[in-house]
């Protein structure tokens, strides 16, 4: 039985799209590969730079101060820093470090292994908001390491695991320095004891670590230390700094990706374009029919682009679902298990497929519009009749 509402509205946009359902998944699914091949690019491309502000995000709780290689001027930059900062200073470490490596999507990227005094690592480690150890916490002038989950998940480390040592070419060290601990936190760190790099690492230069009393107004701290050591001879390592950097790294790729993006976007709404002119043309005795009946020109027109509407907003809905999904399961699957940086919800990656609903509905609409700009009814009428 024919329902109410139908007989009410027989030229409902939904009413052909139900019944004809064929014909119009073909274009909803075409629609949703483009958003979810789009939305995959950009996510995917957007999570390079996603990872290095995740792997680095430790340095938001912290200034790094270098005396760019004399170690003389090490005491005369702490001694500024605590006479002339700005708000007051939680702890000013002098501590040293050394280089490793920690892998990515796109290959390896450079760590720092910071050397620290007892008491610095728990005051670090209570900064990174650490909630809990497996292990223990390196033994003063001892080869040990306490580093955090991601680190271990990246590196495929646990407890007894060799992180630096004579043969290790990525992090080199005389001795094999070892994984006693790990720090059940979010935020990549690998802490060695300073005792243990001042006898077997070189050069003994030092640095500083500078954290504000109060992690609010470490922001202002890094400000007023880039602008009070500008043309010294120090160098100033702080997150807003890396923020930046990274946004002028990928200046160019993303310049690249906006000309890949539009070249899919172009490409796509001819495509759909033919789709539509062959899905419209296959109709065009209905339309001549319900025009020869009394329908008006600019009701069938409306009715169509309605449907239009209907298919494209759809699909755009249900490409944005499956591209969701699909990056979840990536997340869950691929990126998640070594600590790669991945985000589903890219606010980015989905304001990206908006061009393509917006390009579609206008070749849709022009098409519509070409169908019916010089329609005869009932020429269609006699062809079909006759």
């Amino acid at each position: 039985m024919v329902s109410k509402a139908r007989n009410r509205n027989p030229l409902a946009p939904s009413v052909y799209l139900i019944r004809n359902a064929g014909k119009a998944l073909p274009l909803v699914a075409v629609i949703v590969l483009a958003v979810l091949l789009i939305a995959g690019i950009v996510s995917m491309v957007n999570s390079i730079p996603y990872s290095i502000r995740t792997i680095y995000d430790y340095s938001r709780r912290h200034a790094g101060i270098t005396p760019r290689g004399d170690p003389t001027l090490t005491p005369v930059l702490k001694e500024k820093v605590e006479r002339e900062s700005p708000v007051e200073l939680g702890r000013v470490m002098t501590i040293r470090g050394t280089d490793t490596v920690i892998r990515s999507i796109v290959g390896k990227w450079p760590f720092v292994v910071l050397a620290l005094s007892p008491s610095d690592i728990d005051y670090y480690l209570s900064q990174m908001n650490v909630s809990e150890i497996s292990g223990a916490k390196p033994r003063d002038g001892e080869p040990e390491v306490i580093i955090s989950d991601p680190v271990a998940k990246n590196l495929n480390l646990k407890l007894g695991s060799v992180l630096l040592g004579p043969e290790v070419d990525d992090g080199y060290s005389p001795k094999n320095v070892k994984v006693v601990g790990i720090a059940h936190t979010d935020k990549w760190l690998m802490l060695i004891p300073r005792s243990y790099h001042e006898k077997y690492h070189f050069p003994p230069i030092d640095a500083l670590l500078v954290f504000a009393k109060d992690p609010a107004q470490q922001e202002q701290f890094d400000r007023w230390a880039k602008k009070a050591f500008n043309g010294e001879r120090a160098r100033v390592l702080i997150y807003d700094g890396l923020d930046k950097d990274t946004n002028e790294m990928f200046n160019i790729l993303y310049s690249i990706l906006n000309v890949v993006i539009g070249t899919l976007v172009v490409v796509i709404t001819v495509m759909i374009g033919m789709l539509m002119n062959i899905y419209q043309s296959q109709r065009i005795q209905e339309f001549a029919l319900l025009q020869a009946l009394g329908y008006a020109r600019s009701t069938l027109l409306r009715r169509v682009v309605l449907e239009a509407v209907l298919v494209v907003i759809g699909g755009w809905i249900l490409g944005v679902g499956v591209a969701y999904g699909l990056l979840r399961m990536v997340k869950a699957l691929l990126m998640d298990p070594q600590a790669f940086a991945l985000n589903p919800l890219d606010r980015a990656a989905y304001l990206y497929t908006i061009p393509v609903p917006v390009a579609i509905m206008a070749a849709a609409i022009f098409t519509v519009w070409i169908h019916f700009k010089r329609f005869d009814p009932v020429g269609v009428v006699e062809r079909r009749l006759v």
